[in-house]
């Protein structure tokens, strides 16, 4: 829960929390594309960051708020958990010590890598995770063997695992063993049982974007923290509700 501070101007909320230049985010409300409480906002409005709902062409736009949230990309071996288990392992969150307790948004299987989000807010992760939001997830796929052309399109077409069908958004061949598959699920070792269920078996998984932010060049056991603006420019973008 974010807490109620000080109002301050529409144009300048929109600008801190990524929307645009204060002077484009003005022209922005003078169109009618922004609302407060569901209401068109006017020009010169001030709002107050944690009370008041704040929309863009119809999209949330989040305030600034007290709260850390980290990309990391994550090496094989490691367990996207907070805690120890039964299940012996190293967990992600030791690679990243940053002295507030954090959650992974989603999962990595143990041997996958890539991008991974750990945040102390619980609402973000929520919305970031659940799969009534449909936000993107990419991975790049290293197969045992070369894929054949009906690959992608079966998985596109949907394949049907134990837990019901699972299909995916896009799938494309990016060389002979190398396929990207995008999905908005997030089931456990959903890429790897659809692919085993089409018989072929994974070598390698990768998480390359989630949403509009993309792993880049950070190597695995890299991390970085994201700013408010960039969370809510790269990842809140396309939220619904």
């Amino acid at each position: 829960m974010v807490e109620s501070r000080p109002p301050v101007r529409l144009h300048k909320y929109l600008a801190d929390a990524g929307v645009d230049s204060r002077r484009r985010c003005e022209d922005y409300v003078r169109a009618g594309r922004v609302t407060v409480n569901d209401e068109v906002a006017a020009v010169g409005a001030s709002v107050v960051p944690g009370r008041d709902r704040v929309r863009f062409d119809g999209r949330p736009v989040l305030p600034l708020a007290r709260r850390t949230v980290i990309m990391l990309s994550k090496p094989p071996g490691y367990l996207c958990s907070c805690r120890q288990g039964r299940e012996a392992g190293k967990l992600v969150t030791e690679l990243v010590p940053v002295g507030v307790r954090l959650y992974p948004v989603g999962r990595l299987d143990r041997e996958s890598e890539g991008l991974l989000l750990l945040t102390d807010d619980g609402e973000l992760a929520q919305r970031l995770a659940h799969p009534r939001f449909g936000k993107e997830k990419e991975y790049v796929v290293e197969l045992e063997r070369d894929a054949e052309d009906a690959v992608c399109a079966r998985l596109i077409a949907g394949v049907e695992l134990d837990d019901g069908p699972a299909r995916a958004v896009r799938a494309t061949r990016r060389g002979g063993r190398t396929l990207s598959v995008v999905l908005t699920e997030g089931r456990k070792r959903q890429v790897r049982r659809m692919l085993a269920a089409l018989g072929h078996r994974v070598v390698r998984l990768r998480r390359v974007r989630l949403a509009g932010l993309e792993l880049g060049r950070l190597r695995p056991g890299e991390w970085r923290r994201l700013s408010d603006s960039e969370v809510n420019a790269q990842l809140l973008a396309s939220s619904e509700g």
